[in-house]
């Protein structure tokens, strides 16, 4: 099947990398990298136990401020100084910012016809720039909006439903490879983005011919 629309993941494709944040954060707080690494993998990781925090964040069940506060409790700094719960994730992701390639590459496969869509798991509502997304995309799905995440193959099927077209039709592009294998678990072709030069050279050779020949343009 010849794709026809473009899936992108928000933070870490068409912002800076996540980690660059998460980084940021951990210094400015005083966090071991480590010990906020196996909180995460603790919710996210493959041996997650279902119902847990940032599950129920992503899928809208949990508050930002009830979230706040189980992470504020699960992790410390290295002196071992609890960390304030209030304005934690808006510290956490303080340092994101736009990624312009990959931006520009997004409007551009839209203004040569290809359907566009951003599919993205929510942590923190206020880091999303909603300014240019009427301009960038046909349909917009942020999980905690639509009460489904990824990688469960609900969010892709529900995103092809909006976009009108099959899920082998759509092109998804995520940072995480989980969320990429849920993806083509559930019939996308799955990009997994590393860099924009690599995504943007993987895209050409999917898209074909209805790709634009100049998706760099004007960066």
């Amino acid at each position: 099947m010849t794709p026809t629309a473009l899936v992108v993941d928000y933070g870490g494709v068409l912002t800076n990398e996540l980690r660059d944040c998460l980084d940021a954060f951990c210094a400015a707080e005083g966090i071991d990298p480590v010990h906020y690494a196996e909180a995460m993998t603790a919710w996210l990781g493959p041996e997650a136990v279902a119902g847990n925090p940032a599950e129920l964040l992503e899928r809208g069940d949990l508050s930002e401020a009830e979230f706040e506060h189980a992470l504020a409790a699960r992790l410390h700094t290295r002196d071992g100084r609890p960390l304030v719960a209030s304005g934690l994730l808006t510290r956490m992701f303080a340092g994101t910012r736009h990624e312009p390639v990959m931006v520009s590459v997004v409007r551009r496969a839209r203004a040569a016809g290809i359907r566009t869509a951003l599919l993205s798991n929510s942590w923190s509502m206020s880091v999303y720039d909603r300014a240019s997304w009427s301009e960038m995309f046909d349909v917009i799905v942020i999980s905690g909006e639509v009460g489904m995440r990824k990688p469960d193959a609900d969010i892709y099927l529900h995103t092809a439903r909006l976009l009108g077209v099959a899920p082998g039709a759509c092109v998804f592009v995520d940072d995480l490879a989980v969320n990429v294998r849920g993806a083509v678990a559930a019939g996308m072709v799955g990009v997994h983005h590393e860099s924009a030069v690599g995504t943007v050279a993987e895209l050409a050779a999917v898209f074909g011919a209805s790709w634009p020949a100049d998706p760099l343009r004007g960066v």
